[in-house]
């Protein structure tokens, strides 16, 4: 630390005065501070936070501030931060009580000459404090980097500088099959890994050196000298080679015991030896374990994939050929897949696949990519090579339904009339079997949201979003949960659509509003982004009711964070228009959920003007491979910020897209990866 450089010091006083006669006291015996005036204290935590201050002065005798209280917020935001408490006189008595409280002395404006003494002494015990800080995280450091080098000689370990690889141990030069006569140090990383994990390596690397990267394991394909791949899981983290900062890359060497080799011995006779993809059974034995069990997400479907035309494909190549060729798109299928997918081989050349994600887009969007990467991929089936496409049928699995039979019939029965429809497309039907034998309960539901709404029987749940920035701004996405008679939580995809069938989302809106803004006055967030529907965006006296729940809730209306979908707002342009201005006239946020998922995203934005915007979750699938959905996302983003709009990732799902996003400059992510939705407690 450069102990010539300003001093940043925080005074709360109500009097500037008071600032002038310690910034010229401090000046005079030799120090050089930068005191900040603070004449208000409930500005004080964001000035910890901004500040960075070494010192904190408080003027306890003004009324300013309550003393007990304002300690406790300095241990919570800044405890290493040093406090002396001015009073107007000074007694041993008065020390002890400050010094009860946590701050470091008391001081008078009487005594200047032992003020000066006394923020001396403290200023330099602060220094000293961080000095000896940063030499011990340095020895920490190193003595974990030498520990770790020590005890993983089997883990194969390289260290990369300004995108160089600058040392790598024998285990890792065995790993790439490569020796010491063919060495890759000095070379760039990228050309030991496939073009397609690129991004999200160079996202990983440059989050690792900002000390931003957690213990995230890091998918990625390595290139081998034979022409083939290899793919290795990679633990990222921030080091030192030769005095200089580096990031170190390791691949864990193989260390099985007898309950992982039994685990995987009972996995490998549920599978089909040649996809990976569980038998029919044990496919259908997980299906109904899961279904018994609340969905992880917001939507649960069951998709049916085929690859187009594979009778010809057999008669061109024949059966074992043909068997190849399935063993690859089951590959390309695998890749595709997230932890939680449930997947088996059906009818032969079929796949089952259980879905969850959090809306209907997410789906579409993971099954559009499916389709777009099998149309483009080669598959290589020994000295034969073929392009192929497939068609997907796609179901919906109601969230109160715990058998499987009906939709896999309806997943199969779509996938054969997209297919009969010329193939390579994704096939919904609007009305599905099982859907329509569940129409008959519509009114019941209806009944089921008024008694609810009546009985003030739903909750919030809220969603972290991250900062990819390192803002440690408290940020939260607002969902809603319905509490049936028995007491038990019901998801919005089974009540949601109802309502919005029935004129009763804007009810439940108005709820969830309300319930936000009293979250807001006592917890006080950084932003709580809240859905409206699509009959809250037309609705002209959504604006009064707001400026009439501002005066009843004192709240600070910036906080509230209104979002749209993107789709709603293309329906209603010019009701989401004028909704977004009285918003903004209100002090309100707004934002544009969905971004990029329709048909003229730009026009959009550029009559919205939102505050934020959310990147359609749809475009994560599969994001870490497609460099044409990494290009898709850039130009979204040079959208955002040609508008001055904060950009959030949606649906953020794995290490692997969160580093590509990173590479892209997204600000802000939430997703299952970052954090489960949690209840929210009112009070």
């Amino acid at each position: 630390m450069n102990a010539t450089a300003a001093v940043p010091m925080i005074v709360l006083t109500r009097h500037q005065d008071h600032v002038e006669t310690i910034n010229r006291t401090l000046r005079n015996a030799g120090h050089a501070v930068h005191l900040h005036w603070l004449p208000n204290a409930a500005d004080l935590g964001d000035a910890l936070t901004q500040i960075v201050p070494h010192m904190l002065i408080m003027f306890a005798d003004e009324g300013i501030v309550d003393l007990p209280v304002a300690m406790e917020f300095r241990r919570r935001l800044a405890p290493e931060v040093p406090v002396l408490v001015a009073r107007d006189a000074v007694d041993e008595a008065s020390i002890a009580a400050v010094l009860d409280l946590g701050a470091q002395d008391a001081v008078t404006l009487s005594n200047l000459p032992r003020l000066a003494l006394v923020a001396g002494r403290e200023l330099a015990t602060y220094r000293l404090s961080r000095s000896l800080k940063s030499t011990v995280a340095s020895a920490r450091e190193y003595q974990k980097q030498l520990n770790d080098f020590l005890k993983g000689s089997n883990d194969a370990i390289a260290q990369v500088q300004e995108g160089i690889l600058v040392d790598a141990n024998p285990a890792w030069l065995e790993l790439f099959g490569r020796d010491e006569s063919d060495s890759p140090v000095g070379t760039p990383l990228m050309d030991a890994f496939d073009q397609d994990s690129h991004a999200a390596l160079k996202g990983a690397l440059v989050a690792c050196l900002q000390g931003r990267w957690q213990d995230h394991g890091l998918k990625a394909d390595a290139l081998l000298p034979d022409g083939g791949t290899l793919g290795v899981e990679l633990r990222v983290a921030r080091g030192e080679y030769e005095g200089e900062p580096c990031v170190r890359l390791v691949v864990a060497a193989g260390r099985g015991d007898v309950r992982q080799i039994e685990e995987q011995l009972a996995d490998a006779v549920q599978r089909d030896p040649a996809t990976g993809f569980l038998h029919r059974r044990f496919f259908l034995e997980e299906i109904r374990k899961r279904l018994v069990e609340p969905p992880r997400a917001g939507l649960r479907h069951m998709v049916y994939v085929e690859p187009d035309k594979y009778d010809a494909i057999l008669s061109e190549l024949g059966v074992l050929i043909g068997e190849d060729f399935l063993v690859e798109f089951a590959r390309v299928l695998r890749e595709h897949l997230q932890a939680g997918d449930i997947a088996g081989r059906f009818a032969g050349n079929g796949f089952m696949i259980l879905l969850e994600r959090g809306n209907l887009r997410d789906v579409e969007g993971w099954c559009d990519h499916v389709v777009r990467r099998i149309a483009q991929q080669v598959f290589e089936m020994g000295n034969r090579s073929i392009s192929s496409t497939c068609t997907i049928g796609l179901a919906q699995v109601p969230a109160s339904l715990a058998d499987p039979a009906g939709p896999a019939s309806d997943a199969f029965n779509a996938q054969r009339r997209g297919r009969d429809s010329g193939g390579n497309r994704v096939h919904t039907n609007d009305q599905t079997d099982t859907m329509i034998r569940l129409s008959d309960s519509e009114k019941l539901w209806v009944r089921r949201i008024k008694a609810a709404l009546m009985e003030n029987r739903f909750r919030l749940v809220q969603q972290p979003i991250a900062s990819l920035l390192g803002d440690d701004r408290a940020m939260f996405d607002v969902l809603v949960r319905m509490v049936d008679e028995a007491g038990d939580e019901v998801l919005p995809s089974e009540f949601i659509p109802v309502a919005e069938r029935n004129d009763l989302a804007k009810s439940i809106d108005r709820w969830v509003i309300g319930a936000s803004m009293r979250f807001c006055a006592t917890r006080k967030p950084g932003a709580m982004f809240v859905r409206l529907s699509a009959d809250s965006v037309g609705d002209a006296s959504l604006p009064v009711w707001l400026g009439n729940q501002l005066k009843a809730v004192k709240i600070e209306p910036q906080r509230l964070v209104f979002q749209v979908g993107e789709s709603v707002a293309a329906g209603q342009v010019k009701e989401a228009s004028e909704l977004q201005q009285r918003l903004h006239g209100l002090g309100f946020r707004f934002a544009l959920e969905g971004f990029g998922s329709g048909r003229d995203t730009a026009r959009l934005l550029a009559h919205l003007k939102p505050d934020f915007v959310k990147v359609h979750g749809g475009l994560m699938q599969g994001l870490a491979l497609d460099q044409e959905n990494q290009q898709r996302v850039k130009q979204l983003l040079d959208l955002a910020r040609g508008s001055k709009a904060v950009t959030i990732a949606e649906r953020v799902e794995d290490a692997n897209t969160m580093a590509v996003l990173w590479q892209l400059g997204v600000e802000y992510i939430q997703g299952y990866f970052v954090n489960a939705p949690e209840a929210v407690t009112l009070g």
